[in-house]
């Protein structure tokens, strides 16, 4: 492993453009990679061109995708990075950044186009991506804040490993008068909770993760979907140590419910976070039963005026 070298940029300069999405290589002097969003992780065909052009232009030629589903421009030198937002902002609208005490890029899985989606992932991601990672840009937090969008219980993206993370879900109902005992549903039933008992299908809704599966195998129709939603877990943490976010007791039937969720997370997060203090801290300090008290009610939504004005 080559040592970390010696900086030929002020300290005061590195931490500027880290702010906008540049990060410094330590391997060199005056090097920096360059986070370019991509709202939900997926862009166009012309996009992806000028991001290639972008890098050839300006960088060493190379992209490499992040973990928050960025695509960063490497080998970028200082002088560059001025000029190489402009010609991202020109040609294809794009920008840099998600770094800092901030909304950082949302995460998002292919539940819109994956068999087991249950949800329109990309375009509730893009929603919050437009309404918190740009709408709450100017807001400082105690800490980062990341959100992650997941299509089904399968947790591709790790919702629960997020500040707050979103699930889709499909609560079945049972009609046992309709079960003829064929037990499709246990051999379809991914977590072995639907079990035919004295002929009928039975689902333990403690155990049941909602995925939806059995309600599409049923020949009999003797499961139906009795609600299609969004589960929304918060306090989630992935790193240095970690957390188990939490679920809310609601499951949530509407788009414009979910979002407000996120934005009364926000500000619970800015009112009642200490500095430095993730969000999973601020939720173990209140107590999660206070969390999710002041998040299922208007309190925060009435106070946001005050709560995005207080210094921090």
């Amino acid at each position: 492993m080559s040592e970390q070298q010696k900086t030929a940029v002020s300290q005061a300069d590195i931490t500027r453009v880290k702010a906008l999405g540049f990060l410094w290589d330590k391997r060199t002097p005056d090097t920096f990679n360059g986070r370019v969003i991509t709202r939900n992780g997926k862009i166009t065909a012309e996009e992806c061109r000028v991001v290639a052009e972008a890098a050839k232009r300006f960088g060493s030629g190379e992209v490499a995708m992040t973990t928050r589903l960025t695509m960063e421009i490497q080998g970028v030198p200082y002088e560059n990075i001025e000029p190489l937002r402009a010609f991202l902002k020109e040609e294809a609208g794009l920008e840099t950044g998600g770094t800092g005490a901030k909304v950082r890029p949302v995460v998002s899985c292919k539940g819109t186009t994956c068999q087991y989606g249950l949800i329109d992932t990309y375009d509730l991601s893009l929603a919050v991506h437009e309404r918190f990672f740009k709408g709450y840009h100017a807001v400082k937090l105690p800490h980062k804040f990341k959100i992650a969008v997941g299509g089904c219980p399968n947790n591709c993206v790790k919702p629960d490993l997020n500040d707050v993370g979103i699930v889709g879900q499909r609560v079945p109902l049972v009609h046992p008068d309709l079960c003829k005992g064929c037990k499709i549903c246990e051999k379809t039933c991914p977590v072995h909770v639907a079990t035919v008992v004295d002929g009928k299908a039975v689902i333990d809704p403690s155990q049941c993760n909602r995925c939806g599966r059995c309600i599409a195998k049923c020949p009999f129709h003797a499961i139906e979907a009795q609600t299609t939603g969004y589960r929304v877990y918060i306090g989630g943490r992935w790193g240095k140590r970690t957390a188990m976010g939490r679920p809310l007791s609601v499951i949530f039937t509407e788009k414009e419910e979910v979002l407000s969720i996120v934005e009364k997370c926000l500000l619970l997060f800015r009112a009642y976070g200490n500095p430095k203090e993730r969000f999973a801290d601020t939720v173990t300090r209140i107590g999660f039963d206070k969390a999710e008290a002041l998040l299922l009610s208007n309190e925060l939504l009435e106070q946001k005026d005050e709560i995005l004005a207080k210094e921090l």
